[in-house]
């Protein structure tokens, strides 16, 4: 009879694989930072999705009556998801750009998700299913992605690595809650300012669609330390400084 993996010590595992896991060790407390290694392991090993229950089948703990614990983990245990980007990002890094700029890619997917407790939730346009003839509108979570582009040696192609993501709230739900509305490119600009800050010492390239082709934000990026982006924009577009906002009162068409 095999043990669970949950039985065997986590020194049986590669020296390499527990040094990056010590890596993140700081964020969590003493109590939870076992169970935070077994997720990893058990989402690892999860051939199918990787939730919390399918975590737990595959280490051996399906029939654990506390795996309500596994689940606090993430609901309730006070740990900071932001630094543990910025501890991934650190050894991506170390491990493949360890010099010169960052390429980082910038896009957005939607998480099909539906129910009534579901907070942030909006409808959008399905960018896969729909075409310019044809809209086809997808409910659920929108996610906001930042990844870092680089070459990997095994595989001889560059990779997207996400280091840091975020949920961007649907207008409604602010509304609803009262509080202020960012767009997308709102959520885009504060996340690449937040790498910056972590990597004061490097050039940002940032590569986006054309969702991102606009003028107030590619401007606003290029004050204080500017961010260098690749985008795809229209033929007539107007590359210049944004016009001065309208005054109250002012007469004549917009500029």
């Amino acid at each position: 009879m095999l043990l669970p993996l949950s039985d065997l010590s986590m020194t049986l595992l590669p020296k390499w694989f527990t040094g990056v896991l010590e890596g993140f060790a700081p964020l969590f407390s003493a109590r939870i930072w076992p169970r935070v290694q077994l997720l990893v392991v058990g989402a690892l090993l999860s051939p199918g999705k990787r939730t919390v229950t399918a975590a737990l089948r595959v280490l051996g703990l399906a029939d654990d009556p506390r795996f309500g614990r596994f689940h606090r983990l993430l609901s309730r245990a006070r740990w900071s998801s932001l630094q543990a980007s910025r501890v991934l990002l650190g050894l991506l890094l170390v491990a493949f750009v360890p010099f010169g700029p960052l390429v980082l890619g910038l896009d957005d997917t939607i998480e099909r998700r539906t129910g009534k407790k579901v907070s942030a939730r909006g409808i959008y346009r399905d960018p896969v299913r729909s075409s310019h003839g044809h809209v086809v509108k997808a409910g659920g979570l929108r996610w906001l992605s930042l990844m870092l582009l680089t070459p990997i040696p095994w595989a001889n192609r560059i990779w997207a690595c996400p280091f840091l993501t975020a949920l961007v709230p649907s207008q409604r739900d602010n509304e609803e809650r009262n509080h202020p509305h960012k767009t997308l490119t709102d959520w885009a600009r504060q996340m690449l300012r937040v790498v910056q800050r972590w990597c004061p010492a490097r050039a940002l390239i940032v590569v986006a669609d054309s969702a991102y082709s606009v003028i107030t934000w590619l401007h606003a990026l290029q004050q204080g330390r500017p961010i260098t982006v690749i985008i795809r924009l229209r033929l007539d577009a107007a590359r210049y400084e944004p016009a001065p906002e309208r005054q109250a009162g002012q007469k004549g068409r917009p500029k």
